[in-house]
């Protein structure tokens, strides 16, 4: 025989479900097993003393017509939306954080990133209402139909040449020298052109630091007169030649770099890297590679400018000077002035090579790269000096205007 219950009991039951609901925010049909379960009653019971209970009903008006169940997916509803509209905040703060509007390439770029996450309409709708300024909808998939513009294509064919070129030099020119590389490159693009697509590839020039001294005091006098005069021009290759010599440091030490440097062309025609400044081994290496390299000597007529190091004023150098007919020359002790050219050298060896591309583990690390960047700024980098062309073709070209001789 079926059970009877009271209406004080049905409605006890209801509003235990109704508690259920609101308290844990379960489903009324798992509120309705585990209250049926509690009282003895079965679910379907239960669910039918709720749909004709007066307190549902009452509920169910006071909030406009909304069942218990409506509200529930009300408010999941609303639960969802709001976690998504914070999780759009959150991903775009770094928009409002300078307190500018993002431009409008940044916000197609956002929408495009994080569309398959939290999709177009949400994202202009929260973003919106935080930022009165930012794009619609609408006006998201009209940027992302409209056909590209010449100045787009554009840019988007340079810039990957512009990363390109600027990698190929060592990633060090700014924007003067990038615009000359370019148009030796073939790319007829105007400075301000080129400032404005290094910006989009994100690529600059590298400034020049300070060089420390690395001159030792001759423990001798030295007589050596100053022949240049910090007039650091010469009239053709071979007359005026100037020598320095820096350091690395390394993990496993400290590395010297000797450089000799032709004024004329601002080639690098003597090199030598070691793990030590002693007089009788690095400057004497890069001499000799510096003579090798010049081949013949014009009579008396090239002079050699250095510090008064004590590295230069050994009787083995002096003496390979003497017989190779050039002349010494010395400016003062650690004056960067009187030997500016080679001071400028071991700057942009150490900014364009030293410190862009460190920390080195070793001198051999140290001396195939400086070999390497010593190549490309004889034959490839540009130096505005020269009017934006390289040693090698500034040396060439003047040996192409030079008469024939012929002989008697």
């Amino acid at each position: 025989m079926p059970r009877k219950y009271s209406v004080e009991f049905k409605e006890k039951a209801v509003h235990q479900i109704i508690e259920m609901v609101r308290l844990e925010s379960c489903s009324l049909q798992r509120a309705y097993t585990e209250v049926g379960e509690l009282l003895g009653v079965s679910h379907h019971t239960l669910r039918a003393w709720y749909r004709d209970s007066a307190s549902v009903r009452d509920n169910s008006d006071a909030s406009g017509g909304e069942t218990m169940e409506e509200e529930l997916r009300r408010l999941r509803r609303e639960n969802r939306e709001l976690k998504r509209a914070n999780g759009i905040l959150k991903t775009a703060s770094g928009f409002f954080r300078s307190g500018t509007r993002p431009t409008h390439d940044q916000m197609i770029s956002y929408i495009d990133a994080y569309k398959d996450q939290f999709g177009v309409e949400a994202i202009c709708r929260v973003l919106k209402q935080a930022d009165r300024g930012f794009i619609t909808s609408r006006g998201y998939r009209k940027a992302t139909t409209r056909v590209p513009s010449a100045r787009a294509l554009s840019d988007s064919l340079l810039i990957p040449e512009i990363q390109r070129v600027h990698a190929e030099n060592f990633s060090v020119y700014g924007i003067r020298k990038m615009w000359h590389a370019m148009n030796r490159e073939g790319f007829h693009i105007g400075r301000d052109k080129t400032a404005r697509l290094m910006k989009l590839a994100g690529v600059s020039g590298r400034r020049r630091g300070r060089t420390p001294i690395t001159t030792v005091s001759p423990k001798t006098p030295d007589h050596r007169p100053d022949l240049v005069r910090r007039n650091f021009r010469a009239q053709a290759p071979g007359r005026l030649w100037v020598a320095d010599i820096t350091y690395v440091r390394t993990l496993s030490g400290f590395a010297y770099t000797a450089f000799v440097v032709d004024v004329f062309s601002r080639k690098i025609v003597g090199v030598a890297t070691r793990s030590t400044m002693r007089t009788d081994a690095l400057p004497m290496e890069a001499l000799e590679h510096a003579l090798t390299t010049a081949g013949r000597i014009h009579g008396n007529q090239l002079i050699h400018h250095s510090d008064r190091g004590s590295q230069y004023v050994s009787l083995k150098y002096s003496t390979a000077l003497a017989e190779s007919g050039i002349r010494p020359s010395v400016g003062t002790i650690g004056d960067s002035y009187d030997n500016a050219l080679a001071e400028t050298v071991n700057g942009l060896y150490k900014a364009e090579l030293i410190h862009a591309q460190g920390p080195w583990t070793s001198v051999g690390e140290v001396e195939l790269a400086t070999l390497r960047w010593v190549h490309w700024w004889n034959t490839k980098r540009l130096h505005e000096a020269l009017d934006y062309a390289t040693p090698q073709e500034v040396e060439t070209e003047y040996y192409l205007t030079q008469p024939i001789n012929t002989g008697p």
